[in-house]
C-alpha cells in the first residue's frame, strides 16, 4: 500500500509516529512523509485523488497539517483519523459542546475569547480549570482557586487565545488515560498536570467496565478510530477531561506494530469512524471486562 504521513515539526523526531512509519516500511509498504510546518506547500498540487491509500496526520493543535488532511478528505481519500473528527476534538470548546449534547460525562464548560470575560463565571464554580481551547500535551493548564487569582492571571492568559474554563472535579491527583488502537482499549494511570507534586510514574492499570463503556462512547460520538481519552475518577463517577486524536500510545504493548496494523486496516476498508466493538485489554493481573458494543457508524457494517 502507499500511505502519506503528515508529520508536524513538533513530532519530527518523536517515536510516535516515526516508529510506525519504520514498521510500515519494513513490511514493504511505501510511506511518503510530508512536513507541513517545514515545507513550502503548493496546495493546488499537494493533494491528488488516487495517489495514496490513506493519509495519516500527527499534529499539534493549530498546525498546518490539518488543512492538508482536510484537502485530502475533500478529494475523497481516506484519512486517519477522519479530518472532521480531528477538528471536532482539537477545538476543546467545540468538543465540550458536542460531547455534552451527546451524553458524555464532561464538566460544564465556559469559553471566552478574552480572559477578562471569565470573570463573569459565578464564584460558586471555583476552583476552575482554565486552559487554551487549542491546547495539547498539558500546555498552559491552570487550576485557579478564586476570582481574585483569575484576575491576577489575566496578562498571562491573554497570550493563549480562546480559553475554556471548567469547574474542577475533585480527584486523587491521578488521571486515567485510555488508548484505543485497532478496536482494543489499554488503560494507564499517570500524574495529573494539575498535581505535579504527585510522584506517579505512568503504568498499565486494569480497565473497569464503566470507564471502557465511556471510552467506547467517546469514539462513537466524535467519530474517532485511533484516540486517547483522559478520565478523572470524581466523587460522582468517571469524568472525561480530554480527548486526543493519535496520541502517544505510551504503555501500549508493541504500540508501533499495533498502530501500523490499525492504519492498514483503515486504509483497506476506507474510513469507518467508531469501531463496532472495542475490546478492553486485560491488565496482567486482572481479567478483561466484556467487550463493549458500539453502534456502527453510517455506512459501516456491524
Amino acid at each position: 500500500m502507499r500511505l502519506c504521513f503528515l508529520v508536524e515539526e513538533h513530532y519530527r523526531h518523536d517515536g510516535m509516529p516515526i516508529e510506525v512509519i519504520r514498521q510500515l516500511t519494513s513490511w514493504g509498504h511505501q510511506v511518503d512523509v510530508l512536513r507541513p510546518g517545514g515545507s513550502l506547500l503548493r496546495m493546488t498540487e499537494a493533494v491528488r485523488a488516487g495517489t495514496h491509500d490513506a493519509w495519516v496526520l500527527k499534529t499539534v493543535s493549530g498546525g498546518p497539517g490539518l488543512t492538508l488532511l482536510e484537502a485530502a478528505a475533500s478529494a475523497g481519500m481516506t484519512t486517519v483519523n477522519d479530518a472532521r473528527s480531528i477538528r471536532g476534538v482539537r477545538d476543546k470548546a467545540l468538543a465540550a459542546a458536542i460531547g455534552r449534547s451527546r451524553g458524555l460525562p464532561l464538566p460544564p464548560t465556559y469559553a471566552a475569547a478574552r480572559p477578562e470575560l471569565l470573570a463573569e463565571i459565578p464564584s460558586s464554580e471555583y476552583p476552575l480549570v482554565v486552559k487554551p481551547a487549542d491546547g495539547s500535551s498539558g500546555r498552559a493548564v491552570y487550576l485557579v482557586s478564586s476570582p481574585d487569582r483569575l484576575a491576577a492571571m489575566v496578562p498571562e492568559l491573554a497570550r493563549e487565545g480562546m480559553l475554556i474554563a471548567q469547574p474542577y472535579v475533585a480527584n486523587p491527583g491521578i488521571d486515567v488515560k485510555v488508548y484505543c488502537v485497532g478496536g482494543e482499549l489499554y488503560a494507564t494511570e499517570r500524574c495529573s498536570p494539575l498535581h505535579p507534586d504527585r510522584a506517579v510514574q505512568e503504568r498499565r492499570v486494569p480497565l473497569s467496565a464503566e470507564v471502557a463503556a465511556i471510552v467506547a462512547q467517546v469514539g462513537a460520538v466524535y467519530g474517532l478510530d485511533l484516540y486517547g481519552v483522559d478520565v478523572v475518577l470524581g466523587p460522582d463517577g468517571p469524568v472525561v477531561v480530554d480527548v486526543n486524536d493519535f496520541p502517544s500510545f505510551r504503555q501500549v504493548p508493541d504500540a508501533a506494530a499495533r498502530v501500523a496494523r490499525a492504519v492498514l486496516g483503515l486504509a483497506r476498508t476506507g474510513q469507518a469512524s467508531g469501531a463496532a466493538t472495542l475490546t478492553p485489554r486485560p491488565h496482567p493481573a486482572h481479567p478483561a471486562p466484556a467487550p463493549v458494543q458500539v453502534p456502527a457508524a453510517a455506512g459501516e457494517s456491524a
